[in-house]
């Protein structure tokens, strides 16, 4: 059970690169000026990288601002669900709702195992 755990943690991981990672390629893929999407591509993920330091960095050990309980769970679901939007922006809207389907699983499991 604990690899399984651990791998749950890893899962994670990856879908906190994954929400940078969409937040770059929507920002870099729009229709615009390549001065815009350079802009975007670089200011898009530093907005996520910023709010998920001051509130939630480390499971909220090493966060300026920490968020439990309710207010964590609301910042987690604007946070995956903002970039399963741009995932669906940046692809297609299929993929955003998967994305935020393993978001919500992989909440659900570290609920359920009291994980960070």
């Amino acid at each position: 059970m604990a690899v399984i755990k651990g791998a749950n943690l890893a899962l994670m991981f990856l879908l906190e690169l994954g929400v940078l990672a969409g937040a770059a390629v929507w920002g870099f893929t729009l229709d615009a000026h390549p001065i815009v999407c350079v802009v975007a591509g670089i200011g898009a993920p530093a907005v996520f990288i910023a709010v998920w330091a001051l509130f939630a960095a480390g499971g909220g050990k090493n966060a300026r601002f920490p968020l439990t309980g309710a207010w964590r769970l609301l910042l987690e679901i604007v946070w995956f669900g903002g970039a399963a939007v741009l995932i669906g922006f940046a692809w297609t809207p299929g993929a955003g709702i998967v994305f935020f389907a393993v978001w919500a699983v992989n909440g659900a499991l570290r609920l359920l195992w009291e994980q960070a």
